[in-house]
């Protein structure tokens, strides 16, 4: 457990905060670049760690990220006209570049133009991987951009999806770092059920409670559940945790191509969380259509309004639990691996009050995690350098298997996590 002290300082994320100074040091989603995708197109609302933004594409395709108000009057540049390299504020004319720079000023005689002295806040982008990705830190200390594996990967191997969740970014976090959970929870009771989850005969479901061994690194740690199956193998779930809020896990494809996954669990503010959910074919495989529906997840277009990211399963209608399908087909009754995320996580409360928790052994990766993130805020506070802002995951991959129980797991299913990359084992 957290005291409710320590909770504070790992939960909030606004301007100022412990948290919010150290998650300015990484490049941070801000949006899907399917959001920006026409040139001098309308502009679009963001609201990251506790900012309200706007982002817009301009007419050579750079990408902008500003604040919202207009500093002449503070009217929003929602509203504004994008047009011919800027946003233009509808109020009163004032004309803004993606650097930032005030460019004109329709409401001032010439004689009186002071544009040169007028600067609007606004944060440096890149586009990497179907998303837009914002710096919001020290200009000094910006670090490499985030080339995970994958976001190198083809557009036609890789699918990138958004949904809103109500609650703070860390419940989302620690919920996809728990291992044990998800045999429990998202299993299904039957092999012929079309709803998804982890069917009877998979070795995830079969095998015993996991054993968990936690390899901490310089970029946050990988982590393996552990599950003896029978008298003779195991089943090996190897992910890895990258600092701030990144996940990487084993995957498969509709088809049963190798894939890898993960989310990213942005927050918005203390309360509200932007979650990214990617996968990408390992193999070379090109994603269908049924991939991208995401049906057995809940996160694509059937399952999540695709204007206001927000689930059609959600807290008001009890994330459309089926009673009779939680006794015959499914564990929860809850369609969707990720909206049975959603409601969990959601049912927790805005903020989990962590001082009442009781962990045990099972809950070793979500107690390293939060000694990661406790060290990077205090690396931060003492001028220093957090962990996870180096390059050293860009080639990670997740990793699943069931081998004899007497290999050597690591060789046989994580070759490229190097003995030397593993600062210590608990």
């Amino acid at each position: 457990m957290l005291s409710k002290e320590e909770n504070e300082i790992v939960t909030r994320v606004g301007p100022g905060t412990p948290m919010g100074n150290t998650m300015r040091r990484y490049w941070v989603p801000a949006l899907l670049a399917s959001e920006v995708a026409e040139r001098d197109g309308p502009p679009v609302r963001v609201r990251l760690m506790g900012e309200d933004l706007v982002a817009f594409r301009d007419t050579k395709g750079n990408i902008g990220l500003l604040d919202e108000l207009c500093p002449h009057r503070l009217a929003s540049l929602y509203f504004g006209r994008n047009e011919e390299c800027g946003l233009r504020c509808v109020y009163h004319g004032w004309k803004f570049d993606v650097s930032g720079a005030c460019v004109d000023m329709m409401n001032e005689p010439g004689e009186n133009d002071f544009k040169h002295k007028i600067h609007i806040k606004t944060y440096p982008t890149i586009e990497l991987g179907g998303l837009i990705w914002a710096y919001l830190g020290p200009a000094e200390k910006m670090p490499p951009v985030p080339k995970f594996a994958w976001t190198q990967a083809p557009e036609a191997q890789r699918h990138v999806t958004k949904v809103i969740q109500e609650n703070n970014w860390l419940q989302g976090l620690e919920g996809g770092l728990d291992t044990s959970h998800a045999p429990i929870m998202h299993r299904a009771l039957t092999e012929t059920t079309t709803r998804g989850g982890f069917k009877p005969s998979n070795p995830f479901v079969r095998g015993k409670a996991p054993k968990l061994v936690v390899d901490l690194t310089d970029y946050g740690y990988q982590y393996s559940g552990i599950r003896p199956l029978g008298d003779s193998e195991v089943h090996i779930r190897a992910y890895h945790f990258i600092l701030p809020f990144h996940q990487i896990r084993p995957s498969k494809s509709e088809s049963g191509a190798p894939m890898d996954a993960g989310h990213i669990w942005v927050p918005m503010d203390d309360d509200n969380t932007m979650v990214f959910n990617w996968v990408f074919s390992k193999n070379g495989t090109p994603l269908n259509e049924e991939d991208r529906l995401e049906r057995s997840l809940g996160n694509g277009p059937l399952h999540v309004d695709q204007k206001t990211f927000r689930s059609h399963a959600n807290k008001s209608n009890d994330y459309l639990i089926d009673r009779k399908v939680q006794k015959e087909e499914t564990y929860t009754g809850i369609e969707g691996i990720n909206a049975q995320d959603r409601a969990i996580q959601e049912s927790m409360g805005r903020i989990v009050d962590r001082s009442r928790e009781h962990l045990g052994p099972a809950d070793k990766a979500i107690i390293q995690c939060r000694k990661k993130l406790r060290d990077a805020v205090r690396a931060v506070e003492s001028g220093g350098t957090p962990d996870g802002l180096g390059t050293t995951y860009y080639t990670l991959c997740a990793s699943e298997g069931v081998i004899p129980r007497e290999a050597d797991w690591r060789q046989e299913l994580t070759p490229t996590m190097r003995p030397e990359a593993i600062l210590q084992t608990v």
